[in-house]
C-alpha cells in the first residue's frame, strides 16, 4: 500500500514539473508577444508520462549494456521536451505568438496544475493517516 502511494506521488511530481515548465514557457511567450521575430515555444511531456505509467503497470525490462536495443515503452530520460514553433508567423514582424491562444493555454494549464496539487495533497493526507494509525 505504501509503495503504491509513494509511486503515485512520484508520478504526480513529474507531472507537476511538466505543468510548471509549461507555465514558465507560456508566460515567456506572453512576455514576448510584441517582440519582433520571436517564435513561441511549447512544452510536451504527457506522452512520456503515459509511457512511464504503462511501464510501471507492465513488464519490467532492464538493459545491461548501452548498445542493447531499447524496448518499446522503455523509460525516457527526457520527460519534459521544450520545442520552438517555427512553422508559421501571423504578423509581418515575424512573431507568431497569439495572445488569446496563450491566455487560454495559461488558464488550462493553471487548472490542471491546481487539480494535480489537490491530488498530491490527498495522497499525503492518506499517508499521514496511515502513519498516525488512523487518528
Amino acid at each position: 500500500m505504501l509503495n503504491n502511494s509513494f509511486n503515485n506521488i512520484n508520478f504526480m511530481e513529474k507531472a507537476l514539473d511538466g505543468y510548471w515548465k509549461r507555465n514558465e514557457t507560456i508566460n515567456n511567450n506572453i512576455s514576448n508577444v510584441n517582440t519582433p521575430g520571436y517564435k513561441k515555444t511549447k512544452v510536451e511531456f504527457e506522452e512520456n508520462l503515459k509511457n512511464e505509467l504503462n511501464i510501471q503497470r507492465g513488464l519490467k525490462v532492464k538493459t545491461t549494456d548501452p548498445k542493447h536495443m531499447k524496448f518499446i515503452g522503455q523509460r525516457n530520460t527526457e520527460s519534459i521536451k521544450v520545442t520552438k514553433d517555427e512553422t508559421y508567423s501571423t504578423r509581418k514582424d515575424g512573431n507568431n505568438v497569439n495572445i488569446d491562444v496563450e491566455m487560454a493555454n495559461l488558464a488550462k494549464n493553471t487548472m490542471m496544475y491546481n487539480a494535480l496539487i489537490k491530488q498530491v495533497s490527498s495522497e499525503t493526507k492518506k499517508l499521514r493517516s496511515i502513519i498516525n494509525e488512523g487518528r
